[in-house]
């Protein structure tokens, strides 16, 4: 499987403190309608440490079922314990998912050898496509160029998310791997340099909320018609920095209860965006879907 293209990392809706079924659904459906090329399900966005094991099994499940094979589905399952990571591995596997997108390091901070260790476990058990998710402004740690060279000769693992905000990287990544490799941005704001360092996609938040828009963008960067792309991405670009002025994803959280497509609904210790915080998001989502 190689992945590219616009990816939204879906949010988890709730309704009164559960998962939100028929939200979830009718988000799903939505996507597919609008161009969404795949979904990442229970990962950052989707609030994954508030989830249990369970409830990310039956949240995998129901996208899965409601997907029908029509665009794939990436399990979130990041972990900084190696035992849980291929537990959660086998799981997303028996829920259906079509790959997994792993991120760890968090508190226990290993070492590259020990990241590297970490993924050769994962992937000698895995029976799904892995992806690496680089993302040290919440792991504390990052992985190295080198370290996403030598993952990526793993049979498994075949792709990134990056959400490193470096957009140079993926060139140094794309000269020292030479198999079939999804490069994908995890950063909205930087997504366009990514594109053109040679990135195939992006892991969105902003795609939840605009992802017919997302997605033309994304083609646009594609076929190299980057004017365009720059276009698009000026214009969303007020939106990108709006939502996260809190952390994520309490502002994607607001816009998306703001259209009518989920409840402004999280879990703690994440809580809704305040008062100011809105008026900037909404500022944000008329001037864009205005123009």
């Amino acid at each position: 499987m190689k992945l590219t293209g616009s990816i939204a990392a879906l949010v988890t809706p709730f309704d009164q403190g559960k998962v939100d079924d028929k939200a979830l659904s009718e988000l799903v459906e939505w996507h597919i309608a609008e161009g969404t090329a795949a979904l990442a399900v229970g990962a950052t966005t989707g609030e994954s440490p508030s989830l249990t094991v369970q409830e990310r099994f039956d949240l995998l499940s129901l996208a899965v079922r409601v997907a029908r094979g029509r665009l794939p589905i990436i399990a979130g399952l990041s972990s900084n314990s190696t035992r849980e990571a291929i537990l959660l591995a086998t799981s997303a596997r028996e829920a259906g998912a079509d790959a997994i997108l792993h991120a760890t390091g968090f508190y226990n901070k290993p070492t590259q050898s020990q990241l590297i260790g970490h993924f050769k476990e994962l992937d000698a058990v895995s029976e799904l496509p892995i992806l690496l998710y680089n993302i040290p402004s919440r792991t504390g740690i990052e992985l190295s160029v080198d370290t996403v060279a030598t993952l990526a000769g793993l049979p498994r693992v075949q792709g990134i998310k990056d959400s490193t905000g470096n957009v140079s990287r993926v060139t140094e990544e794309r000269l020292r791997i030479t198999k079939p490799f999804s490069f994908l941005s995890g950063d909205d704001a930087t997504a366009l340099g990514y594109l053109a360092h040679g990135g195939m996609g992006s892991i969105s938040v902003t795609a939840n909320l605009v992802p017919r828009r997302y997605a033309e963008f994304i083609r646009a960067a594609r076929e190299g018609d980057f004017l365009r792309a720059r276009e698009l991405n000026d214009r969303m670009m007020a939106l990108h920095r709006a939502l996260f002025l809190e952390p994520n994803p309490a502002g994607i959280k607001y816009a998306l209860s703001r259209q009518g497509l989920c409840r402004n609904e999280l879990r703690l210790p994440m809580t809704p965006v305040p008062d100011a915080v809105q008026e900037q998001i909404d500022r944000a989502m008329q001037a864009l879907l205005a123009g």
